[in-house]
Formats: C-alpha cells, structure tokens, sequence
C-alpha cells in the first residue's frame, strides 16, 4: 500500500520593485522569498506575477503613450520628476507621477523652474536617473512597448559605464530659486534688447534708408512739373421730333460712349504721341538739360522710349455716366503743358468728326443715287406720254374717243326717227314713192356714217392706229409717268431722311474745361510720395519678414 506524499504549498512574498511593475521574478536582486507549505506544488522560479497596483501602472502608462506626446514634451516630463525628486523607469513613467501628484509637467511655471546657473545639481538629478534606471525591470506584458518606445522615443540620460551615488540631491532654497529666476529674467531681457537692435537695424536699412533716398530725390533733385487739365464731351445732333426709346438716351453720356472709350484709346496711343512730336516737338521737350536724369530722355530715344514718356505725362480718364473725358497733360513748362493739351484736343475732335464721314457718306450716296434714278424714269415716262400724244395728233384721246361715242349716238337717235317715219310713210295705202326712197336713202346713209365713225374708234385709218389703241397707250404712258412721279417723290423724301441721319451722326467735341497753364508746379507731391514710398517699403519688408517666419517655423518643426 502506497502513501501519497503530502503536498506542499508555496508562499510568494514580492519585493517593493514588483510590487511597483517594474521588478521581475528572477531579478538577481529582487529573488522572491518562498515559503514552503502543504499542498502547494513547486513553481518555477522565474514566473512572471504582477500586482494589481503594476497592471495599473502599465494601464495608465499605455494611456499616456496614446495620447500622442511629443518627444519635447517627455523630456520636459522627466526634468520636472528629476525636479521633484522623483523615481521613474521611463519619460511616460514620469508624466503619470506627476500627474498623480496633481503637477502638470507642461505648465509655463514649471519650465521655468528648471533652468539652473550651475549643472552640478542637474548632474545629480541624471545621476539619480540614471541609477534609477540601471536597476532591472521585470519583463513584464508592458517590457517590449517599453523597449519599443526607448528607440522611438528620444531618452535625456545617458547610460554610463560607472554609475554615479544614489544619494538624492538636496532641493534649491527659495533664494536659489529666486536668483535663478532673475537670472533668467537677464537673459530674456538680454535677448530682448538684442532681438529690438536686430530689428531697428533690418527696418533702418530696408525702410528708412530707401525712405529717406526717395525723400531726398522728391523734395531736392526731381524738376517741377506742370500740369494742364482739361475735360470735354463728345455730343450728337439731337434728332428733331425724337420719342420712344429712340429718344430715350439722347444727351446723355450712354449715347456717345463708344465715341469717348474711342477718344480715350486715341489719345494713349502711339499714333497721338507721333503727331504731337511731328508737330510740337514732344521728344526734344523732355529731352532737354533741364530735365532730371531720371525723367530725361536719352538723345538717342527711341519711340518706344518716348511713348513710355508720354504714357506716364499724359493722363486720360473717362466717366462713363456723364460722359466725360478729363485729360491731364504734364510737361517742364507750363505753357508748354498748355500747347499740348490744345493740339490733343484738336487731334481728337478731327479723328472724332472722322469716324463717323464714312458713315454719313455711305448713306447720301445711296439715298442720291436712288433720287437720281427715279428723277431719269420720271423723265423717260413723260417722253413716252409726249410722242404717244403726238402720234395721236390729239391732246387727250379720251376726249376724242367721247365726242366719236356722242357723235354715234347722235346719228342712232337720228336713224331711229328716220325708221320711224319711214314706217309711217309706209302705213299709208298708196305711199310716196319719192319721199319713201329719200328717208331709206337718208337712213343708210346715216348708217353708213354710223359704221364709219365706229372704224375710227377701233380701226385706224391709213395705217394709223385707232382711238381705243391710242387710249390704251396713252393710259399706260400716264400711269407710267405717275408711278415715276410717286417713286420721285419717295427717293426725293428719303434722300432728306438719309440727310437727316446723316446730320445725326455727326458727333462733335464740346471743351467744358478749357487747357489753362498753371502757375506753379504741380509735381512732384513730396511729401505724399514720400510717405507713399515709406509704406510700399514697409509692405514688402512685412511680407518678407513673415515668409521667412513662417519658413524657419516649418523647417524647425
């Protein structure tokens, strides 16, 4: 009979490392005390057992890890423990003590606290650290994150070789404490300052100096210029009776717009400024002694040269709600500043007046050519009518062919009363022979001249025409001088209406402001262009300045 041997049981007593999280079983240097008792069977000696206060730890410290820090901000974590003397494993062990104690580790206050005019007591801090982290950690579920994080993550203490004494550095007094915060004070006053004379110096030289440059050449280098202003509109012939919406923009500026945008174009262009050199000497002004060199033109200038000159002294601008176009023209002399303006202003009136004469000639030229024609048809219809009553030999055929219908008439009624008697000579029972063959012989006759006087209405006579003939021309020949005389009279009335439009379309210039030279220079405005120029250079060193901090703040972060 076989006894079973009595089983025996085992007691695990941790040390403060595992009980922490961050000790292992089989530390050399954290081996469990093992109590043998009943009915326990033996377990390995390197069994990894975690308290509940570890799994916490490790909990909080993955919550910490998921929260995205950098790696400035766990260096700034571990300096801030080091400060308040405390014991951690890792930059995340450091913000979740800290965080226990009710200290937040990124707090402006407590980086302030850090900086220190010696590094004798920063050295005892990492060297605290340092033995602190020399010591082995259990390979506990959270050892590889840990392990993952120390080579992601960069580490302020450095692993020596010899390891420096344990022994806690003693914290600063509160004059330490206070000298290290005036100290700090200096130094930020002191780069204060500095950083002020770096900017004065970038402003003096990029601001001020060209300011002052371009002050001195407006108030003491730059030749007076005089400006000559005009303005003038361009108008039409108002229409007599004009209603409706034909009437409805007349006199205003919206009638003549294309007119004054075509003015203005003609004024700032080449073919404007040639004329004025060809006929007032435009080039030879600006060129001459008198002139500054940074207005002068070159002896040898160019054209285009010469039309930048005029672009910059001749000013033009159009008000399209009135209509109005204002000119500006500057030049060394103020009557020469009058002169051109005068010429310009005659030059556009002639290309004004210019751009409508075709028009008005296209239109007088159709409504006379039809006038013409039909004054020519006229002319041809009444020869016609003329040799028609020639030929006739008769004045008005329609009258003829009346007295030949009366005339016929006439003899019918004469014929009947001869019918009758002869019936009544023959009633009787012994008639007249004699006075019966006289009224037969008169009745035919009265029938022959009957037969005679219709020949002549519808047959000519010796080869000539006949009446109805001479009628049916001669009502063509007048209807054809009256169809002429009407389409005379439509040309006439259309060439008056073509002469009508045409007076409308003349457009001519009305000078509302005439050119009067000034007395006294106009320009240069130094004060106003000096403070212009103080604001475009501070613009530009605005911009610049701040492309370039946020290009150093892209690259350093």
């Amino acid at each position: 009979m076989t006894t079973k041997p009595k089983a025996r049981k085992y007691r695990i007593r941790r040390n403060d490392a595992l009980a922490t999280g961050g000790g292992s079983a089989d530390a050399p240097d954290a081996e469990p005390r093992v109590t043998r008792t009943e009915s326990a069977p033996s377990p390995a000696a390197n069994a990894n057992i975690t308290s509940p206060g570890g799994v916490a730890a490790e909990t909080d410290i993955d919550a910490i890890r998921q929260e995205g820090l950098t790696g400035r901000q766990l260096r700034m974590a571990r300096r801030v423990a080091h400060k308040h003397g405390l014991a951690v494993t890792s930059d995340f062990d450091a913000v979740r003590q800290l965080r226990q104690r009710g200290i937040d580790p990124f707090q402006r206050n407590n980086v302030l606290e850090l900086v220190t005019p010696d590094d004798a007591q920063t050295d005892k801090a990492a060297a605290a650290m340092a033995q602190t982290q020399g010591q082995p950690e259990a390979p506990g579920p959270g050892a590889q994150i840990q392990k993952q994080d120390k080579v992601q993550l960069p580490q302020t203490v450095v692993h020596k070789p010899n390891l420096p004494s344990t022994e806690k550095a003693a914290p600063p007094t509160a004059e330490q404490r206070a000298g290290e915060i005036r100290a700090l004070q200096r130094d930020i006053a002191r780069r204060r300052r500095k950083k002020l004379f770096a900017l004065f110096s970038r402003l003096a030289v990029f601001v001020l100096l060209p300011t002052l440059a371009m002050g001195w050449y407006f108030f003491v280098v730059a030749t007076p210029m005089y400006a000559t202003k005009s303005e003038f509109v361009i108008q039409q012939a108002e229409a007599q009776g004009s209603s409706g919406f034909g009437g409805l923009f007349q006199g205003t500026g919206l009638a003549t717009q294309s007119e004054a945008v075509n003015a203005q174009s003609f004024l700032t262009s080449r073919e404007a400024m040639l004329r004025l050199d060809a006929d007032h000497d435009f080039k030879a002004h600006f060129q001459g002694p008198d002139i500054d060199a940074i207005q002068r033109l070159d002896p040898d200038a160019t054209n285009e040269d010469a039309f930048g000159v005029y672009q910059d002294h001749v000013l033009v601008g159009y008000d399209p709600t009135e209509g109005i176009i204002k000119m500006e023209v500057i030049a060394a002399d103020p009557a020469k500043s009058q002169e051109f303006s005068e010429a310009l202003i005659s030059y556009t009136e002639d290309r004004v007046d210019k751009l409508t004469q075709r028009m008005r000639e296209d239109q007088m030229s159709d409504a006379v050519a039809n006038y013409e024609a039909a004054e020519t048809a006229r002319q041809e219809a009444l020869s016609e009518l003329t040799a028609i009553q020639q030929e006739a030999e008769v004045v008005d055929p329609a009258s003829a062919v009346s007295a030949l219908q009366q005339r016929i008439s006439t003899l019918e009624l004469r014929m009947d009363e001869k019918r009758i008697e002869l019936a009544s000579l023959q009633a009787n029972a012994s008639p007249n022979a004699a006075r019966v063959s006289a009224v037969e012989g008169e009745i035919a006759r009265i029938g022959d001249q009957i037969e005679l006087l219709r020949g002549q209405m519808s047959e000519g006579s010796n080869g000539s025409l006949s009446q109805a003939e001479i009628v049916a021309k001669l009502r063509e020949a007048e209807e054809n001088y009256a169809f002429a005389i009407e389409r005379v009279t439509a040309a006439q009335a259309a060439m008056d209406q073509a002469r009508i439009e045409a007076n409308r379309q003349v457009r001519f210039l009305s000078v509302s402001v005439a050119p009067i030279a000034p007395d006294e220079p106009t320009y240069p405005r130094a004060f106003e262009n000096t403070l212009l120029s103080f604001l475009i250079f501070s613009g530009i060193y605005l911009m610049i300045s701040l492309t370039a901090s946020i290009l150093r703040e892209q690259v350093s972060s």
